[in-house]
């Protein structure tokens, strides 16, 4: 397909080089892990360091006391998914929540919002052991060099974004309830302005301990010990991580799923994530079509994408959880054969929706793809669940906890009910596709239920539409579960087609978040989409031939060769 058929322009230029790459959804966050890259580090020292720092620009997103997947692609071909997604405490039961209602859309809401807001609302955090973990066994730098950068940021400061200041601006009614956030985020009382400086000195302090400490400082040291305090408020608020949920907590090390298309291997993580499951399904059910002879954005191929996303979420429904405490069964959800089954499902004119079921995931979450010279590839998503997270900060630390307890279901007797260390399932899809065992793309979103759709799009559009890549992230999406069907504006056109093969159909600014993405070749490249502020920084050159000196004279003599 020629990019002048296509009903969209690319905003943004991919870059490429050959020495590494690295996107992220924050130009600091990418210059935090090119610059490890550059300083003689791998993939894996490099995502570390750009998560880093990430929780300090983009701290609506992301955090040490989150959660999130970090699927890896040692140099050797061997895939690891880092599983540091957060957990239900010890003390917690399927009864620490009074619902509010049983009606769809407010069936995960909870009495006073206490499992959205507040010490109430947090859940026991991951993100900095499985960082700490993934560094120390699979990085090549000291520790202490990769937090360095987050720590020049927060002591130092950075300039505000458009997309930072919007987020504060939209949350200040409740940030303001907590004088500790307050300070950190609003100094002035007030959003800062796109442009202000902000620094967090306490943030860079407690950085300086983890720097010395390691993710002990969290679990098990003097930043777990301000947390739970500030766990325990004395009221209907309090919290139930302690300092012994945090010493407990491990990162769990799990094998990716692996899936075929088209003669490319699709890997993505397995449960308690979605993605490497349904990602796998869609494409399963996809690959009997001609998609390309179908055309990109026609009413028929935005038909047949919505009914296939539709048939995976009703799977997802009946079969996501934490595999310790469902059964998940993978291998029939990702084989052919299911895949025909489902084929039968595909309506030549859609009919009544389905119901709705209960289920949340909040948007507002970060992703990084990283690569280095030597064939390390990191693609991870992390967050601190809703913006700002538990929209508190612990004080004198300058760390914003996760709100993940809004993921379980408040009612007893689910599967999604309350219980100690059960870990919530995610939509978060990390994923890698390689051909003939080479690594091809890599890639990743934030977006919450919007993010394994928007993927399975994306490996549509690079195999069976043959987009370059930065035309690949920055498409237009189609999303459902089964009831309204939203598109993005360039989709629009074609609102009327689809509302005539039976869709209610919702027009919306964007289905999930900023993609970023990495394909391999002859050398690598980037690309991010318009939907965040995504940087790609593409690390070319190198050091001088061995035995190049800058005075020819001083270079040792070699005999000329006949």
């Amino acid at each position: 397909m020629t990019p002048a058929a296509l009903p969209f322009t690319c905003e943004k230029s991919p870059a490429s080089g050959a020495g590494g790459m690295v996107v992220t959804n924050h130009p600091l966050g990418s210059a935090a892990g090119f610059e490890i890259l550059s300083a003689g580090g791998n993939a894996v020292d490099a995502a570390v360091a750009s998560l880093l720092a990430l929780t300090v620009v983009e701290p609506m997103m992301v955090g040490i006391a989150g959660g999130g997947l970090s699927h890896i692609r040692l140099a050797d071909g061997r895939h690891v998914v880092i599983d540091a997604l957060s957990a239900a405490a010890a003390t917690m039961h399927p009864e620490i929540y009074e619902p509010v209602s049983d009606e769809p859309a407010r069936y995960m809401d909870a009495k006073g919002r206490r499992n959205i807001i507040g010490a109430s609302s947090v859940a026991v955090p991951g993100n900095l052991a499985g960082w700490c973990d993934m560094q120390a066994r699979y990085g090549k730098l000291p520790f202490a060099d990769v937090v360095e950068p987050a720590i020049r940021l927060a002591a130092r400061g950075f300039a505000v974004t458009h997309y930072l200041s919007g987020a504060i601006g939209e949350a200040a009614g409740e940030l303001s309830q907590d004088a500790e956030i307050a300070g950190i985020l609003m100094p002035g009382g007030a959003a800062p302005a796109p442009g202000d400086r902000l620094v967090m000195g306490d943030y860079a302090e407690s950085l300086r301990l983890i720097q010395r400490e390691g993710a002990a400082a969290l679990h098990g040291g003097a930043l777990g010990a301000a947390l739970a305090a500030r766990m325990q408020t004395g009221g209907d608020d309090a919290g139930w991580v302690t300092q012994d949920d945090l010493r407990a907590y491990r990162p769990i090390e799990r094998k990716p799923i692996i899936g075929s298309y088209r003669g490319f291997e699709i890997a993505g993580p397995p449960p308690p994530a979605s993605s490497g499951v349904h990602v796998t399904q869609m494409l399963n059910m996809l690959e009997a079509y001609d998609i390309a002879g179908m055309g990109f954005g026609t009413p028929a191929s935005l038909h047949l994408l919505a009914e296939v996303i539709r048939i995976a979420f009703a799977d997802r429904r009946a079969h996501s959880g934490d595999p310790a405490f469902v059964d998940v069964p993978v291998e029939r959800l990702t084989s052919k054969a299911y895949a025909a089954e489902c084929r039968a499902q595909i309506r030549q004119v859609a009919s009544l929706p389905a119901p709705y079921a209960p289920g949340y995931e909040s948007h507002d979450t970060t992703h990084i793809t990283i690569a280095d010279r030597d064939g390390n590839i990191v693609s991870a998503t992390h967050t601190i669940n809703g913006l700002f997270g538990a929209r508190l900060a612990v004080p004198g630390t300058g760390i914003i906890p996760n709100n993940y307890m809004s993921n379980f279901d408040p009612h007893p007797g689910h599967a999604l009910s309350v219980v100690p260390g059960k870990r919530v399932p995610t939509s978060m899809a990390p994923m890698i596709l390689m051909k003939d065992g080479a690594p091809v793309y890599a890639l990743g979103l934030p977006g919450g239920l919007r993010i394994f759709p928007s993927t399975m799009q994306a490996i549509v559009n690079l195999v069976d539409h043959k987009m370059s890549l930065q035309q690949a992230v920055e498409a237009p999406r189609i999303w459902t579960q089964g009831q309204e069907v939203e598109i993005e504006q360039a989709y629009a056109p074609q609102q009327a087609a689809l509302e005539e093969l039976g869709h209610d159909v919702r027009v919306m600014p964007h289905i999930g978040g900023g993609m970023n993405a990495i394909a391999f070749g002859e050398t690598m490249t980037g690309a991010a989409c318009w939907r965040a502020d995504g940087t790609v920084a593409a690390l070319g050159g190198g050091l001088a031939r061995p035995g190049v000196r800058f005075w020819p004279d001083k270079a040792l003599a070699k005999p000329a060769q006949s």
